[in-house]
């Protein structure tokens, strides 16, 4: 096989449309886009327009709240603060805070706490502290051996 031998299957390659050159394109004149109205203006954005009447997004009822002030906690499960520990990245000896959770890189932010979910199973014996946790957390927890104690989050934040 030689340079000049080399070729693109047939069909892969498309020639692009080139409109508005003439009659004999076939997409000369306008182009492909009809007689005069908006569409065959340049800059037309009308997406959800309906022509003056109500679009159907404004006619169906709003729902639901927003609680401006609500609280956005950061959430670890059992599971992964046992893989923590087996990876040596989290101490199962020492004390285990929000502190120590940002340190190991198990957590990326506190937010307004970290809160604890009893996803996974726990099996060494470790003290934790966070702000929140499920009951069945808690629960699990203890039954390895360990404590989790909610501390509430300080007034200075």
């Amino acid at each position: 096989m030689k340079l000049h031998e080399l070729h693109d299957n047939p069909g892969a390659t498309k020639k692009r449309k080139r409109v508005g050159r003439g009659p004999g394109s076939g997409t000369g004149k306008m182009a492909g886009r009809g007689i005069k109205g908006q569409k065959a203006r340049s800059g037309v954005a009308i997406n959800g327009y309906e022509g003056g009447q109500m679009p159907l997004y404004q006619r169906l009822p709003k729902r639901g709240f927003n609680k401006p002030n609500r609280k956005a906690f950061a959430v670890v499960n059992l599971g992964l603060i046992q893989k923590f520990i087996d990876a040596k990245k989290l101490d199962a000896k020492a004390a285990i805070t929000e502190e120590t959770l940002v340190a190991s890189g198990l957590v990326r932010r506190k937010l307004d706490g970290v809160r604890v979910l009893a996803k996974g199973d726990i099996t060494s014996k470790v003290k934790l502290e966070v702000t929140g946790a499920s009951k069945s957390a808690v629960a699990a927890v203890e039954k390895a051996g360990g404590s989790l104690t909610v501390t509430t989050a300080t007034a200075a934040e």
